[in-house]
């Protein structure tokens, strides 16, 4: 089953950013994923789970559960943890489709 792995940010420094966002395309690439979509939040109609303020989202596909689950556990990736610490706050989660 296709698996999208949707990321909440919260953007906290510009530099480090852009630095994370350089290279973390390679290593979704080495897991067989792809970055659908990036973009800014619009508006949120409705907070009821009262989420930390987001003001940026990522999309990501893999093939599978397992696929995305071994990226985000990859050395590859956690490589860039610290830079992405420093660049921003995260929620990331996959969804089944």
């Amino acid at each position: 089953m296709m698996v999208k792995v949707i990321g909440l940010i919260e953007l906290r420094d510009e530099g480090a950013f852009e630095q994370y966002r350089s290279q973390v395309g390679q290593t979704v690439e080495l897991y067989k994923g792809s970055i659908k979509n990036r973009g800014s939040i619009a508006d949120v109609f409705w907070n009821e789970l009262a989420c930390a303020p987001f003001s940026t989202f990522v999309e990501l596909e893999f093939p599978s559960e397992q696929d995305a689950k071994t990226w985000a556990n990859s050395p590859e990736y956690q490589s860039l943890v610290p830079i992405r610490s420093k660049a921003m706050k995260l929620t990331l989660f996959s969804i089944g489709i």
